[in-house]
Protein backbone atom coordinates (compact mmCIF):
# COMPACT_ATOMS: atom_id res chain seq x y z
CA UNK A 1 0.00 0.00 0.00
CA UNK A 2 1.27 3.46 -0.94
CA UNK A 3 2.05 6.01 1.78
CA UNK A 4 1.08 8.83 -0.59
CA UNK A 5 -1.54 11.18 0.79
CA UNK A 6 -4.69 11.53 -1.27
CA UNK A 7 -6.68 14.73 -1.73
CA UNK A 8 -10.19 15.41 -2.98
CA UNK A 9 -10.61 18.99 -4.23
CA UNK A 10 -14.06 20.22 -5.23
CA UNK A 11 -14.21 23.10 -7.66
CA UNK A 12 -10.77 22.02 -8.83
CA UNK A 13 -11.07 22.99 -12.46
CA UNK A 14 -10.55 26.76 -12.10
CA UNK A 15 -9.62 29.63 -9.83
CA UNK A 16 -8.55 28.90 -6.29
CA UNK A 17 -9.56 25.25 -6.56
CA UNK A 18 -7.29 24.72 -9.53
CA UNK A 19 -4.38 26.36 -7.72
CA UNK A 20 -5.07 24.20 -4.65
CA UNK A 21 -5.07 20.99 -6.70
CA UNK A 22 -1.74 21.92 -8.28
CA UNK A 23 -0.21 22.97 -4.94
CA UNK A 24 -1.29 19.77 -3.19
CA UNK A 25 0.15 17.70 -6.03
CA UNK A 26 3.41 19.64 -5.71
CA UNK A 27 3.46 18.64 -2.01
CA UNK A 28 3.16 15.00 -3.03
CA UNK A 29 -0.58 14.32 -2.86
CA UNK A 30 -2.47 12.30 -5.40
CA UNK A 31 -5.46 14.46 -6.33
CA UNK A 32 -9.05 13.84 -7.37
CA UNK A 33 -9.93 17.03 -9.25
CA UNK A 34 -13.64 17.64 -8.74
CA UNK A 35 -15.64 19.65 -11.24
CA UNK A 36 -19.27 20.10 -12.19
CA UNK A 37 -19.50 21.47 -15.72
CA UNK A 38 -15.96 22.31 -16.87
CA UNK A 39 -14.71 18.91 -17.99
CA UNK A 40 -12.08 20.28 -20.43
CA UNK A 41 -10.68 22.60 -17.75
CA UNK A 42 -10.52 19.75 -15.22
CA UNK A 43 -8.73 17.61 -17.79
CA UNK A 44 -6.14 20.37 -18.25
CA UNK A 45 -5.50 20.49 -14.49
CA UNK A 46 -4.99 16.72 -14.46
CA UNK A 47 -2.64 16.99 -17.44
CA UNK A 48 -0.63 19.72 -15.70
CA UNK A 49 -0.25 17.60 -12.57
CA UNK A 50 0.66 14.40 -14.39
CA UNK A 51 3.09 16.24 -16.68
CA UNK A 52 4.98 17.27 -13.54
CA UNK A 53 5.17 13.68 -12.33
CA UNK A 54 2.10 13.74 -10.09
CA UNK A 55 -0.99 11.57 -9.98
CA UNK A 56 -4.48 12.95 -10.58
CA UNK A 57 -7.90 12.04 -11.94
CA UNK A 58 -10.87 14.23 -12.91
CA UNK A 59 -14.16 13.45 -11.18
CA UNK A 60 -17.47 15.10 -12.02
CA UNK A 61 -19.65 15.90 -9.01
CA UNK A 62 -22.34 18.35 -8.00
CA UNK A 63 -21.26 19.13 -4.44
CA UNK A 64 -24.86 19.58 -3.30
CA UNK A 65 -25.77 16.06 -4.47
CA UNK A 66 -24.87 13.52 -1.81
CA UNK A 67 -24.70 10.63 -4.29
CA UNK A 68 -22.31 12.55 -6.55
CA UNK A 69 -20.11 13.45 -3.60
CA UNK A 70 -20.03 9.90 -2.27
CA UNK A 71 -19.08 8.68 -5.74
CA UNK A 72 -16.27 11.26 -5.94
CA UNK A 73 -14.77 10.02 -2.67
CA UNK A 74 -15.15 6.42 -3.84
CA UNK A 75 -13.36 7.27 -7.09
CA UNK A 76 -10.44 8.71 -5.10
CA UNK A 77 -10.33 5.63 -2.85
CA UNK A 78 -10.47 3.27 -5.81
CA UNK A 79 -7.76 5.13 -7.73
CA UNK A 80 -5.38 5.94 -4.88
CA UNK A 81 -6.30 3.86 -1.84
CA UNK A 82 -8.05 6.28 0.51
CA UNK A 83 -8.72 9.94 1.31
CA UNK A 84 -6.54 12.08 3.59
CA UNK A 85 -7.29 15.64 2.51
CA UNK A 86 -10.55 17.26 1.47
CA UNK A 87 -10.69 20.81 0.17
CA UNK A 88 -14.11 22.26 -0.55
CA UNK A 89 -13.52 25.14 -2.94
CA UNK A 90 -16.63 24.82 -5.10
CA UNK A 91 -18.61 28.02 -4.74
CA UNK A 92 -21.11 30.42 -6.26
CA UNK A 93 -21.06 34.23 -6.05
CA UNK A 94 -24.02 36.56 -6.47
CA UNK A 95 -23.75 40.31 -5.89
CA UNK A 96 -26.85 42.35 -5.12
CA UNK A 97 -28.22 44.60 -2.44
CA UNK A 98 -30.28 42.48 -0.08
CA UNK A 99 -33.40 44.48 -0.97
CA UNK A 100 -33.06 43.60 -4.66
CA UNK A 101 -31.85 39.98 -4.62
CA UNK A 102 -33.95 37.46 -6.55
CA UNK A 103 -34.77 34.72 -4.05
CA UNK A 104 -34.28 32.07 -6.72
CA UNK A 105 -30.66 33.23 -6.92
CA UNK A 106 -30.43 33.12 -3.12
CA UNK A 107 -31.61 29.50 -3.19
CA UNK A 108 -29.08 28.60 -5.91
CA UNK A 109 -26.26 30.27 -4.02
CA UNK A 110 -27.10 28.53 -0.77
CA UNK A 111 -27.49 25.19 -2.54
CA UNK A 112 -23.87 25.31 -3.65
CA UNK A 113 -22.24 27.23 -0.81
CA UNK A 114 -24.13 25.93 2.22
CA UNK A 115 -25.61 22.56 1.26
CA UNK A 116 -22.55 21.78 -0.87
CA UNK A 117 -20.14 22.56 1.96
CA UNK A 118 -22.28 20.52 4.35
CA UNK A 119 -22.42 17.49 2.05
CA UNK A 120 -18.67 17.64 1.42
CA UNK A 121 -17.97 18.04 5.14
CA UNK A 122 -20.28 15.16 6.03
CA UNK A 123 -18.57 12.83 3.57
CA UNK A 124 -15.14 13.96 4.76
CA UNK A 125 -16.15 13.24 8.36
CA UNK A 126 -17.08 9.71 7.34
CA UNK A 127 -14.07 8.92 5.16
CA UNK A 128 -10.91 10.92 5.92
CA UNK A 129 -8.17 8.79 7.43
CA UNK A 130 -6.38 9.56 10.70
CA UNK A 131 -3.82 12.32 10.25
CA UNK A 132 -5.97 13.94 7.58
CA UNK A 133 -7.50 17.37 7.09
CA UNK A 134 -10.60 19.12 5.81
CA UNK A 135 -10.32 22.71 4.58
CA UNK A 136 -13.42 24.67 3.61
CA UNK A 137 -13.26 27.92 1.64
CA UNK A 138 -14.99 30.90 3.20
CA UNK A 139 -14.49 34.61 2.44
CA UNK A 140 -13.09 37.60 4.29
CA UNK A 141 -16.31 39.42 3.37
CA UNK A 142 -17.89 37.68 6.37
CA UNK A 143 -15.86 40.14 8.45
CA UNK A 144 -15.53 43.02 6.00
CA UNK A 145 -19.27 43.25 5.24
CA UNK A 146 -18.99 44.94 1.83
CA UNK A 147 -22.35 46.19 0.53
CA UNK A 148 -23.74 43.92 -2.16
CA UNK A 149 -22.29 40.78 -0.63
CA UNK A 150 -25.08 40.05 1.86
CA UNK A 151 -26.23 36.72 0.44
CA UNK A 152 -22.72 35.52 -0.31
CA UNK A 153 -21.38 36.52 3.12
CA UNK A 154 -24.36 34.86 4.81
CA UNK A 155 -23.67 31.61 2.98
CA UNK A 156 -20.01 31.65 3.95
CA UNK A 157 -20.84 32.54 7.53
CA UNK A 158 -22.71 29.25 7.58
CA UNK A 159 -19.61 27.51 6.22
CA UNK A 160 -17.48 28.94 9.03
CA UNK A 161 -19.99 27.83 11.66
CA UNK A 162 -20.19 24.24 10.42
CA UNK A 163 -16.39 24.12 10.07
CA UNK A 164 -15.83 24.99 13.72
CA UNK A 165 -18.54 22.63 14.95
CA UNK A 166 -17.13 19.73 12.91
CA UNK A 167 -13.63 20.32 14.28
CA UNK A 168 -15.04 19.62 17.73
CA UNK A 169 -17.19 16.71 16.63
CA UNK A 170 -14.12 14.91 15.26
CA UNK A 171 -12.41 14.81 18.66
CA UNK A 172 -10.30 11.65 18.89
CA UNK A 173 -10.17 11.09 15.12
CA UNK A 174 -6.84 12.93 14.51
CA UNK A 175 -8.47 14.90 11.68
CA UNK A 176 -8.26 18.69 11.51
CA UNK A 177 -11.01 20.97 10.21
CA UNK A 178 -10.28 24.56 9.23
CA UNK A 179 -11.57 27.28 6.94
CA UNK A 180 -9.57 29.63 4.76
CA UNK A 181 -11.21 32.99 4.06
CA UNK A 182 -9.64 34.79 1.09
CA UNK A 183 -9.94 38.49 0.51
CA UNK A 184 -10.22 39.98 -2.99
CA UNK A 185 -8.47 37.45 -5.21
CA UNK A 186 -7.88 37.70 -8.94
CA UNK A 187 -10.05 34.81 -10.10
CA UNK A 188 -12.49 34.72 -12.98
CA UNK A 189 -15.42 34.54 -10.53
CA UNK A 190 -14.20 37.58 -8.56
CA UNK A 191 -13.32 39.74 -11.58
CA UNK A 192 -16.54 39.03 -13.50
CA UNK A 193 -18.69 42.15 -13.83
CA UNK A 194 -16.29 44.53 -12.08
CA UNK A 195 -14.97 47.62 -13.86
CA UNK A 196 -11.33 48.70 -13.70
CA UNK A 197 -11.98 51.40 -11.11
CA UNK A 198 -13.58 48.88 -8.75
CA UNK A 199 -10.73 46.45 -9.21
CA UNK A 200 -8.14 49.19 -8.52
CA UNK A 201 -10.02 50.26 -5.39
CA UNK A 202 -10.17 46.72 -4.04
CA UNK A 203 -6.50 46.09 -4.89
CA UNK A 204 -5.50 49.20 -2.91
CA UNK A 205 -7.21 48.08 0.32
CA UNK A 206 -4.64 45.62 1.72
CA UNK A 207 -1.41 47.08 3.12
CA UNK A 208 0.34 44.94 0.49
CA UNK A 209 -1.57 46.99 -2.14
CA UNK A 210 -2.53 44.27 -4.59
CA UNK A 211 -5.16 41.65 -5.18
CA UNK A 212 -4.44 38.19 -3.92
CA UNK A 213 -3.65 35.43 -6.38
CA UNK A 214 -5.09 31.92 -6.38
CA UNK A 215 -1.60 30.70 -5.55
CA UNK A 216 -1.44 32.92 -2.43
CA UNK A 217 -4.53 31.16 -1.11
CA UNK A 218 -3.48 27.71 -2.29
CA UNK A 219 -0.22 27.84 -0.33
CA UNK A 220 -2.12 28.45 2.91
CA UNK A 221 -4.62 25.69 2.12
CA UNK A 222 -1.89 23.21 1.28
CA UNK A 223 -0.04 24.05 4.51
CA UNK A 224 -3.17 23.42 6.60
CA UNK A 225 -3.72 20.17 4.72
CA UNK A 226 -0.18 18.96 5.33
CA UNK A 227 1.37 17.28 8.37
CA UNK A 228 3.24 20.57 9.01
CA UNK A 229 -0.07 22.34 9.62
CA UNK A 230 -1.70 19.62 11.69
CA UNK A 231 -1.57 21.53 14.98
CA UNK A 232 -3.86 24.19 13.50
CA UNK A 233 -7.43 23.05 14.07
CA UNK A 234 -10.86 24.66 14.36
CA UNK A 235 -9.68 27.96 12.89
CA UNK A 236 -10.78 30.45 10.25
CA UNK A 237 -7.67 31.87 8.58
CA UNK A 238 -8.18 35.23 6.87
CA UNK A 239 -5.94 35.23 3.79
CA UNK A 240 -6.37 38.77 2.55
CA UNK A 241 -3.07 40.66 2.69
CA UNK A 242 -4.01 42.47 5.88
CA UNK A 243 -7.39 44.06 5.09
CA UNK A 244 -9.07 45.02 8.36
Amino acid sequence: MSDQRVAVVSGGSRGIGRAVAVALAARGCAVAVGYQGAAPAAARVVEEITASGGRAIPVRADVADEDDVAAMFTAAEDAFGGVDVVVNSAGRLSLSPIADLDLAELDALHRTNVRGAFVMSREAARRVRAGGALVNLSTSVVGLQFPGYGAYAASKGAVEAMTLVLARELRGRDVTVNAVAPGPTATEMFLDGKDEATIRRLAAQPPLERLGTPEDVAEVVSFLASPAGHWVNGQVVRVNGGII
